[in-house]
């Protein structure tokens, strides 16, 4: 059951919801009060999670797309937009990450890189962002929001991993320009930047990569998708007047 009414009425798209942070993000929105649409690649995983927050009482609809698509990016929100009414939140958490040193990294990697975490967000961001503004001046909490999953990687370059540098300072400047932009519309754009999470995407790794970052965080206890799940939730409840542009969030043992 819903453990909170403040997202009561209100829609929230949630990108990447068949894992990690996306996953965690629908089921905290849900229990939020908030009807979620979980888009994803793989429905069946989807699906599940769909019938997961209906038996715990909350609203979920799942919707299949591959965002690197413009017209299905476009189609899901249209989709979301007609069967649910409104578009109040958007949470763009589909990622992916592929490092490796540049010389030997396949360049296919670099492209779904690309594709994926700067493309596929532009693509849906474009497509919601009319009804976001129509949702701030309809809905009784006058205030929409988009929360963009970066990574201290958006703040921070490293080497062997160029590309996903460059996607995700990508994501933290297109946030805060679209941040300004948006201000005076009463819709809120906020950068969420985790530092090493508990997910699948180290499992997206090359061999040799995974053994490199296996040893160098060994010590490092990981946070949890719930964890940063948390920090969106305390961006989209939170009252009109206040607007959070940034959250760093780190495990305590990474340096």
């Amino acid at each position: 059951m819903p453990h909170s009414t403040i997202l009561r009425s209100t829609v929230a798209l949630v990108t990447g919801a068949s894992s990690g942070i996306g996953q965690a993000t629908a089921r905290r929105l849900a229990a939020e009060g908030a009807t979620v649409v979980l888009v994803a690649r793989r429905q069946d995983r989807i699906n599940t999670l769909a019938k997961e927050i209906a038996e715990r009482d909350g609203h979920a609809v799942a919707l299949a797309a591959d965002l690197t698509d413009p017209a299905a990016a476009a189609g899901v929100v249209g989709a979301a937009v007609a069967q649910l009414g409104r578009l109040d939140m958007l949470v763009n958490a589909a990622g992916v990450m592929l490092l490796g040193d540049a010389i030997g990294a396949p360049l296919p990697e670099w492209q779904q890189m690309v594709d994926i975490n700067v493309k596929g967000l532009l693509y849906i961001t474009k497509a919601a962002l009319p009804h976001l503004v129509d949702a701030a001046t309809t809905h009784p909490r006058q205030v929409a929001d988009v929360v963009n999953i970066s990574s201290i990687a958006g703040r921070f370059a490293i080497p062997n991993a160029a590309v996903y540098n460059a996607t995700k300072f990508g994501v933290t400047a297109a946030t805060e320009s679209w941040r300004q932009e948006f201000a005076r519309r009463n819709v809120r754009f906020s950068v969420v930047e985790p530092g090493l999470v508990e997910t699948e995407l180290m499992g997206h790794q090359q061999a040799a990569v995974q053994e490199r970052m296996t040893a160098r965080f060994a010590d490092v206890e990981q946070l949890h998708p719930d964890d940063i799940a948390e920090a969106v939730a305390y961006i989209v409840t939170s009252p009109r007047r206040r607007a959070v542009a940034e959250i760093v969030i780190r495990p305590t043992d990474q340096v």
